[in-house]
């Protein structure tokens, strides 16, 4: 059965015309009836969740671990609501929007106007290891609502979860045409791209991002990018620090630490030392907990090249996760503390359960070094509230929580994206719907004169400039406005 998924899939380039055919046909077919086979998948998904989330690998090219019960947690579940976001919200999002009068420039008074949400066309998604339903999934869905046809490539070692989820959706009435799984090779999504497709959304890293970048450019085809992180928590005097250095812990351990939003960089912001040593040994003593996971060989030598890198400059190695563990294949959690800016632990996008703490002098200190770094996706903010959220309004940065860390990002309400290297653009949410869509004007002139058709001459000078002051100068000018309008007018007739 897989064999031949993945021939059909594979096939691509012959099964383009038929793919864009079955596309004009589905965004024909109405929004209702495209909803009714996401309702009917929510609940096979409900039905069969267990038998779901044992197709997600637990082990991901020796760089990650987890059980079932975390692909059932992280992924299945929040895939779920994701259904029930858009069988409740897509038709508010997706209708058509009427203008109105209201601001309509005078001179178009006889023109109504409406925007439309229309459908790219061939959406190619490229998909991640280290959440290989939820992202590529959620994608997939509200491409599909959007009126959408997807080619889906998975990445390796996770076509399993790419085949079923497809094989659910035919079972609930899509057209297999509308969803067809790529071989997870980087060439079968060179060559997709190469076939021609409408918009690509893809998970991955600023290299993959720059490559496929460099590729879409010479079609001009429009992208999301949803790239990684090196993502910040802001631990503010007042903070409730047992609660601050669990959801670090839990940032660190969660899916082995192979996410794009986990903690690396702490700032304690204008706390008195004896506080921040207190919070340093709290979070020592929970990050030693942390089991060793297993790392890519390029990311053990990468966490070896940011330890002998802060060691270098001086900063305190509090944990050795990489020294701490006979096999350097795997590695538990590292802590670096008295950190400086210059630390490359400080601005490297890593997989891996490292983090390192800065004490900064006030907030502005932080602020500064944090705008340094080039990754933009996610932070993190402990303290009181209000203090809280008048600091996230100062972060340049794609998703703020306060008080929390990772989880809430699985609100499929929410949309999710980053900025700087972290990528542009979003998926899920309202605006993630959206951006499957790309918005179509339809203007109806309802008035029958043909005078706006008229050449113009010097006569008409006095008319325009009279109309402007007329309409947008100050009260006096106003009616200076409204005269040579007059005048103008009188000429013209």
């Amino acid at each position: 059965m897989q064999q031949v998924e993945r021939g059909m899939g594979i096939e691509y380039l012959a099964n383009h015309d038929r793919i864009v055919l079955a596309q004009r046909q589905w965004a024909a077919t109405s929004l209702s009836d495209r909803l009714a086979i996401l309702r009917r998948l929510r609940k096979s998904l409900a039905s069969g969740a267990t038998e779901l989330a044992e197709t997600i690998p637990l082990q991901l090219a020796g760089a990650l671990s987890r059980t079932v019960a975390d692909s059932l947690v992280s992924e299945v579940l929040p895939l779920i609501e994701a259904c029930r976001f858009l069988e409740r919200e897509a038709k508010e999002i997706l209708c058509a929007k009427n203008i109105g009068a209201e601001g309509r420039p005078v001179w178009l008074s006889g023109v109504e106007a409406e925007v439309e949400r229309a459908p790219w066309g061939v959406v190619l998604i490229l998909g991640a290891a280290n959440y290989p339903l939820l992202l590529a999934g959620v994608q997939t869905l509200q491409a599909l609502v959007a009126g959408n046809a997807v080619l889906w490539k998975p990445a390796p070692g996770t076509e399993a979860v790419a085949f079923t989820l497809r094989e659910l959706l035919v079972k609930c009435g899509l057209n297999p045409e509308l969803l067809t799984v790529l071989d997870a090779s980087v060439e079968s999504a060179t060559e997709a791209i190469t076939a021609g497709v409408d918009y690509v959304v893809l998970t991955g890293s600023v290299e993959t991002g720059k490559a496929v970048l460099r590729q879409l450019a010479e079609t001009l085809t429009p992208a999301a990018m949803e790239l990684s992180g090196c993502d910040a928590v802001f631990v503010l005097p007042g903070a409730d620090i047992e609660r601050t250095v669990s959801a670090l812990g839990f940032g660190l351990r969660f899916n082995g630490s192979f996410t794009c939003m986990a903690p690396r960089r702490v700032f304690l912001a204008g706390m008195a030392d004896e506080i921040a040593t207190d919070f340093e040994r709290r979070l020592t003593a929970e990050l030693r907990e942390i089991a060793p996971v297993e790392l890519t060989p390029e990311t053990v030598r990468l966490l070896v090249v940011l330890v002998a890198d802060a060691r270098a400059q001086g900063a305190k190695i509090l944990l050795d996760g990489i020294g701490d563990v006979a096999e350097r294949s795997a590695s538990s959690a590292t802590l670096i503390c008295d950190a400086t800016p210059a630390l490359l632990s400080m601005q490297t996008e890593i997989f891996a359960p490292i983090l390192t703490v800065m004490r900064a002098v006030n907030l502005d200190e932080a602020l500064a070094v944090n705008a340094a770094c080039p990754y933009a996706l996610t932070v993190s903010i402990f303290g009181p509230e209000d203090k809280a959220r008048q600091l996230a309004s100062r972060i340049r940065v794609g998703n703020v929580l306060i008080n929390d860390i990772v989880i809430p990002t699985a609100d499929p309400r929410i949309p999710f994206g980053g900025r700087g290297r972290s990528g542009f653009g979003v998926t899920r949410g309202a605006e993630g719907l959206l951006a499957m869509t790309t918005p179509r004007t339809i203007q109806t002139q309802r008035k029958y004169s043909r005078r706006a058709y008229e050449p113009t001459g010097d006569t008409h000078v006095e008319l325009f400039a009279g109309l402007a002051e007329m309409l947008h100068g100050s009260i006096g000018r106003k009616w200076t406005g409204l005269m040579r309008l007059w005048r103008a007018g009188r000429k013209l007739s």
